[in-house]
């Protein structure tokens, strides 16, 4: 029986049918998967963006009401001395807080990077605060600064009678109690950021500037901080962040008191948007301070970004 064996295609060579789906499902899946993000954060965050732009334009006040005011709500604003010692406050803590932190937290990296016992634990210590809420920290420093059950009072049991420590309570100085607590629980994260940044210089050029004869605090002031200029960047532009948009620490240590004496722009808004039923009014604050956040951060961004060119 004569049988033809017919050529069978090398199962290696001939393309899988279904590779085209495969493909186009490789292609997509990506987008599939970011598109309910994207189409949320668009939404949620863009888009009440512009509704609260355009809410800063209308006469609006217990319920949104669609009609064209021009710049009423800004000049209301800017009229309201309330909202100058916002913006006050808000320069004093924000230039405060920022500038402690920083230096806090350089100190703190450089004292650990010198290989001390028990770092692991030590480090632990300095974040920790990190790991609770504004609201925690504000509860917490109210007690502690209170007057009657808190450092003063401790410090009157030691003995020390002429001590005076009741800021929280005092209109010229409750804006520092913001300070001190915003500060307390910030440093350790910044204190990470640049221990990254000093572990992550190289070995070989300290050595060289040992060789040569300089000193270690030569070699930090001359090598070493100024190799930590991106770490000095991204710390600024979160502490900056924290700064302009804070809330809930001024709510929960001072409640924006004595009196106003500690209001910020965030609790200023809030107040007006959400309890004196001024919504135009807390809407154009609110622009305000997104225009405040654009102002402080886009230059340092466009200085890093011509930065890193040029280097």
């Amino acid at each position: 029986m004569d049988l033809t064996m017919t050529p069978v295609a090398n199962a290696s060579t001939a393309p899988p049918r279904h590779c085209r789906i495969c493909d186009l499902a490789s292609a997509w899946m990506p987008k599939i998967v970011l598109a309910p993000t994207f189409v949320c954060a668009l939404l949620f965050i863009y888009g009440y963006i512009a509704w609260t732009a355009v809410l800063s334009f209308t006469p609006s006040r217990l319920m949104p009401r669609y009609e064209w005011a021009g710049l009423a709500q800004y000049e209301a604003l800017f009229a309201n001395e309330r909202w100058w010692l916002a913006l006050k406050n808000l320069a004093i803590f924000g230039g405060l807080f920022i500038v402690i932190c920083m230096a806090v937290g350089l100190l703190l990296a450089v004292l650990l990077d010198q290989k001390v016992r028990a770092e692991g634990f030590i480090r632990s210590i300095y974040l920790y605060p990190m790991a609770l809420s504004f609201i925690v920290t504000g509860t917490a420093w109210k007690w502690i600064l209170n007057p009657e059950f808190g450092v003063e009072k401790v410090l009157h049991d030691w003995g020390f009678a002429g001590v005076k420590f009741d800021w929280i309570i005092d209109p010229d100085f409750s804006i520092y109690t913001v300070v001190i607590a915003g500060v307390w629980q910030s440093s350790g994260f910044v204190m990470a950021l640049f221990l990254a940044g000093l572990r992550g210089i190289d070995d070989s050029i300290i050595k060289a500037a040992q060789v040569d004869g300089a000193s270690l605090p030569t070699i930090y002031r001359r090598i070493i901080i100024p190799s930590l200029r991106p770490v000095f960047f991204s710390s600024f532009m979160i502490l900056a962040h924290i700064a302009i948009k804070s809330f809930d620490l001024v709510m929960a240590l001072t409640n924006g008191g004595p009196g106003f004496s500690s209001d910020l722009p965030a609790t200023f808004m809030y107040t007006y948007a959400f309890t004196r039923n001024q919504i135009g009014l807390g809407a154009s604050s609110a622009m305000v301070m997104l225009m405040i956040v654009v102002a402080v951060i886009v230059p340092f961004m466009v200085s890093e970004l011509r930065s890193a060119r040029r280097g």
